[in-house]
């Protein structure tokens, strides 16, 4: 059975009402197109002047607009919907979680994932820091549910980077990968391509990623390149740069067929465990 998968790619800003409009006018289009699960990128609400300018909009579990905007989105669309990574409050009072929440077409939510690994790097060759952690507080917990699309995993961002974290996904029956994200240009154009296909590749699954793409206002630049890959690897749908979405088909069938024909995922000898 093929079905149709959708990404959106934005270059967020610090103006909320500016930002839900855009990401919503991009899910119309790609409900327009046919997409009947639609995957926005990280931080798609909200992106400030400085990491701490987010904390101001930490939600309640259950409570607040984003929620709200997304279960309306869902529910009037008639969409499964991941949306991207919001604020939300955190066992420490000076942090926020970045949690993912998935929604069904009905406008209720089904799932969160909070994101697990936390970007503290100093980029090689660039005058270029980030230290996530001083603001976020990190997951525990990992997202594998059912779906009208199959076993619907969810991962965000700098988790991409962690292999043995899609082994769990993949313990738990992972079939498709949903991967919201703000990859720096300078490890986007480096590492991006290489990573969405290579955990589709090793697990033998539909990866789709999307992204953040572009010039922000607080002086960041995102890679974009939002991309919709299959089990073998290759990449069905992309965008380049700046705001846009993407729809493909995927198609079990032939997923299934790839897993029984060349069953690298039964062939492992050790095991990762998180």
């Amino acid at each position: 059975m093929k079905q149709k998968i959708g990404a959106i790619q934005m270059a967020t800003g610090p103006n909320i009402n500016a930002n839900l409009g855009e990401a919503e006018r991009l899910i119309k289009e790609a409900v327009e197109n046919g997409a009947k699960l639609v995957v926005l990128p990280e931080n798609f609400a909200f992106m400030g002047q400085k990491d701490q300018d987010q904390l101001a909009l930490r939600e309640s579990d259950g409570n607040g607009p984003l929620q709200a905007f997304l279960a309306r989105v869902a529910k009037q669309q008639r969409i499964w919907l991941v949306g991207g990574t919001i604020p939300m409050v955190a066992n420490d009072p000076q942090k926020a979680r970045a949690a993912c929440l998935v929604y069904n077409d009905q406008g209720e939510r089904v799932a969160r994932y909070d994101k697990v690994h936390l970007f503290d790097v100093t980029l090689p060759g660039a005058d270029e820091r980030y230290h996530e952690s001083a603001t976020i507080e990190n997951g525990t917990q990992t997202l594998v549910l059912d779906s009208p699309f199959g076993r619907l995993g969810v991962v965000v961002c700098y988790d991409l980077r962690f292999p043995e974290l899609f082994r769990t996904l993949l313990d738990q029956g992972v079939e498709v990968v949903a991967i919201p994200a703000a990859f720096t240009a300078i490890t986007g154009k480096a590492h991006w391509e290489t990573l969405v296909r290579a955990r589709a590749i090793e697990n033998l699954a539909y990866v789709v990623a999307a992204a953040q793409g572009g010039f922000h206002l607080n002086g960041r630049e995102t890679h974009g390149h939002s991309m919709i890959v299959d089990p073998w690897g290759t990449v069905l749908a992309q965008v380049p740069r700046g705001r846009g979405f993407i729809c493909s088909a995927i198609d079990r069938e032939y997923q299934e067929s790839i897993r029984r024909n060349f069953p690298t995922i039964h062939h492992r000898r050790l095991n990762c465990h998180f």
